[in-house]
């Protein structure tokens, strides 16, 4: 069976712990993924149904090979060869349970060409009358010796719009009939950006108990 699922940012909201206390999730519609291939170590997933003319000729027959209507995004994600899984089968939300932790990747907002000081918070040069380097990049050191930049210098360009990952966000909650996760904390991108959501790595299932939950009163006794 696969160790992750597909999936598709929704927003974000807020829910009430069984405790009164407040928790921001992202919702995300996961699922269902039909099984395009099975490998050794890995399952190819597809996510979101799409028409026949949206695909080029050669990734439409293998759909048709297959006998699996034609999906939008497709990925792999890591098996379990423990378990047994073949192509045609369909992975639904269920494959989580509230407590569980996730690696969500997805691709980062996009920003633009931006500056060092919003790109490396850089701090910014003299406010002084008739200085005229504000927020520009100033010396970068390259003298006589090594007569060159650093490779990998802190410098302004591109922000955003690269694959992120954020690891060991905790499931809070799973809507099986709406084929929806709740997933404690933000998520890369923005609305309806597709995702790849993978049983965490570096972090164990707990169970979700009230009390794991903090409250204003746990969090100020915790600082004292």
């Amino acid at each position: 069976m696969a160790l992750g699922i597909l999936g598709k940012k929704i927003g974000m909201t807020q829910i009430f712990a069984e405790n009164g206390s407040f928790v921001s999730v992202s919702v995300v519609e996961a699922g269902p993924c039909p099984v395009l291939a099975v490998s050794p170590k890995t399952v190819k997933l597809g996510f979101e149904q799409v028409g026949e003319s949206d695909l080029k000729k050669p990734q439409l027959g293998l759909f048709k090979k297959l006998g699996i209507k034609p999906q939008r995004f497709i990925k792999e994600v890591p098996r379990d060869p423990s378990a047994e899984c073949k192509s045609g089968d369909v992975l639904k939300v269920d494959l989580f349970k509230a407590g569980d932790f996730v690696d969500v990747s997805g691709v980062s907002i996009g920003k633009g060409f931006q500056g060092g000081m919003k790109r490396w918070n850089w701090s910014c040069g003299p406010r002084s009358h008739g200085s005229m380097s504000h927020r520009r990049v100033g010396s970068i050191g390259s003298s006589a010796d090594p007569s060159r930049v650093w490779k990998g210098h802190h410098l302004p360009g591109h922000m955003g719009n690269a694959k992120t990952t954020v690891q060991n966000l905790q499931v809070i909650k799973i809507d099986a009939e709406h084929n929806l996760l709740l997933i404690k904390g933000a998520l890369p991108g923005t609305k309806n950006n597709y995702l790849v959501i993978r049983k965490a790595k570096k972090r164990q299932a707990v169970p979700l108990a009230p009390e794991a939950m903090p409250t204003k009163e746990t969090k100020k006794a915790k600082k004292k």
